[in-house]
């Protein structure tokens, strides 16, 4: 029996190898003959020796193929009824679309998934139509009668659009979250794909999203400048500090803020400058006593009750004052000395170590006798400097901000004015309006040459001509002296006075340099 099987498989070889001889495969030529041979050789070996049994093979060749595709018949027929039910017991749960849509497809198999697409797309499509209304009501052109009411309408749907918006920004980042624990979910095909230009729509937290939108006029009247809204600005680099911002600006309308006067000022000092306003109460001391009188306040360390010292290291002024720690700037290690280190300065120069001017201010305001009456003090301090200039009746407002020690508040404590302000920030005052312009222990050989062109120039711009640009101590290593006197001349100042000395504990490496300098007049063209 098992001879007579192993003879029909050799037959059925056998037929197979004859097949692709008579249907005359397509063989190049230059395998031909190595085919021939390979046919003759099997042909051998399953005893297939002369042309008389050709007819024999092929006629059970032929009876095998019969055979096989009967039983091939019979598997394809019950395999497709098969897949016919398969076909409607599904149609039963899904459509035909299913089969075409991969959105359908996945909102049949996720309920969920489709109940939240679903209130995402009403969430676009009333958005689009309030979207849609508020264009019509810029562009319709109504009488004084029905604008008011028209703007009121425009503001309402403002705010409703902005609830919106933030659920559905807010939906969205919830799903970009979820994308990691579900790989399904995250299919670029169900994925929403559109993303709004607008800057408001950058931000998840609504109190940002608020400030920064566009607030039309409720009069629906176009101002003297043309403009009919109001538009509210960030800093640039507040977009690159997203989550800090929203950290920022998360807090409960009407309550009392956070703590955190310090990430508004990393902020600040990374580039989101200015910081959007708040909606809530900042806080303040828990036990705040009345300021000392003006003549008393000046020279004496304030109450220490009156600063809010979570933030520092040292928790009052004697700390400060006996610089037994770090304060977070090294310029300024004895400014909170008010008697021994900021009392003598600018009034004497009498060689003391920790005096660094170079000018007296009765020096420098005998240039221009009565003539000086307001500038800026823009450096790093305690407002010694506003407090001399005051003994001379000249209003100096102090630029700082809180490096590690409560700066702003030591200056309006002792009844001078602070002005909370970065390096980043133009200047906040109109063009030519100051006297003087003041500045120590701030610009520096640390600091850029294209920021130092800017800051230069800004300053140019607020300072009235015949206006003094003072510059006091500035220090930097020598090589690069020359770059720096290079940039101050490029304003082309008269040179009133004008001192470049070596600083003596540092080897003749670094220079000091100090100048009063006078702006021109420039004719209106």
């Amino acid at each position: 029996m098992r001879a007579y099987s192993q003879l029909q498989s050799n037959q059925l070889e056998a037929a197979n190898i004859q097949l692709f001889v008579n249907l005359k495969l397509h063989i190049p030529t230059s395998r031909c003959v190595r085919f021939e041979r390979f046919v003759s050789e099997r042909m051998k070996s399953f005893s297939i020796h002369g042309p008389e049994d050709k007819g024999m093979t092929k006629q059970n060749v032929n009876t095998k193929l019969k055979k096989w595709r009967s039983v091939y018949y019979f598997i394809f027929i019950p395999g497709a009824l098969a897949l016919l039910l398969s076909v409607a017991a599904m149609s039963k749960f899904l459509s035909f679309k299913s089969f075409l849509g991969t959105e359908s497809l996945y909102s049949n198999l996720n309920p969920e998934g489709n109940e939240n697409e679903m209130m995402m797309i009403t969430v676009d499509i009333v958005i689009q139509k309030i979207e849609e209304q508020m264009e019509k009501l810029r562009e319709t052109k109504q009488d004084r009668s029905s604008s008011s009411f028209a703007f009121q309408q425009a503001s309402f749907l403002a705010d409703i659009l902005g609830l919106l918006e933030s659920a559905a920004t807010s939906h969205q980042h919830n799903k970009g979250n979820n994308q990691q624990n579900d790989s399904f979910t995250s299919h670029p095909l169900v994925r929403r794909k559109k993303r709004s230009d607008e800057p408001a729509d950058y931000f998840l937290r609504e109190e940002i999203r608020k400030y920064v939108r566009i607030k039309p006029n409720r009069l629906g009247k176009q101002n003297f400048m043309g403009a009919n809204a109001s538009f509210t600005s960030i800093g640039h680099a507040c977009f690159a500090m997203k989550e800090e911002l929203e950290e920022y600006m998360d807090y409960d309308v009407g309550e009392i803020c956070n703590d955190d006067w310090k990430l508004g000022q990393k902020l600040m000092v990374h580039g989101c400058d200015p910081l959007p306003r708040r909606r809530c109460f900042s806080r303040a001391p828990k036990l705040y006593n009345q300021p000392f009188p003006i003549a008393e306040s000046l020279w004496k360390l304030p109450d220490d009750r009156n600063v809010r010292w979570s933030q520092y290291r040292c928790k009052n002024f004697a700390c400060l004052a006996g610089n037994t720690t770090g304060k977070g700037f090294f310029k300024c290690a004895h400014c909170f000395n008010l008697t021994s280190h900021e009392m003598p300065r600018w009034m004497s120069l009498e060689s003391d170590s920790n005096q660094t001017a170079d000018f007296l201010i009765s020096d420098v305001l005998a240039i221009k006798p009565g003539e000086i009456r307001m500038g800026l003090d823009f450096s790093v301090g305690t407002g010694t400097f506003a407090a001399r200039m005051r003994e001379f009746n000249v209003t100096i407002v102090s630029a700082t901000i809180n490096f590690g020690a409560p700066f702003n508040e030591m200056i309006a404590l002792r009844g001078l004015v602070p002005l909370y302000l970065t390096i980043n920030q133009r200047l906040p005052f109109f063009d030519n309006t100051l006297d003087l312009i003041h500045t120590t222990r701030f610009l520096d050989g640390w600091i850029d040459f294209v920021l130092l062109e800017f800051i230069l120039y800004d300053w140019d711009r607020v300072l009235r001509p015949g206006g003094l640009l003072w510059i006091d101590s500035f220090f930097c290593l020598k090589e690069d002296l020359y770059d720096y006197l290079k940039a101050f001349k490029i304003l082309r100042y008269k040179k009133l006075k004008w001192v470049v000395a070596p600083k003596l504990d540092k080897d003749d490496q670094e220079m000091f340099f100090s100048a009063v300098l006078e702006k021109p007049p420039r004719p209106f063209r």
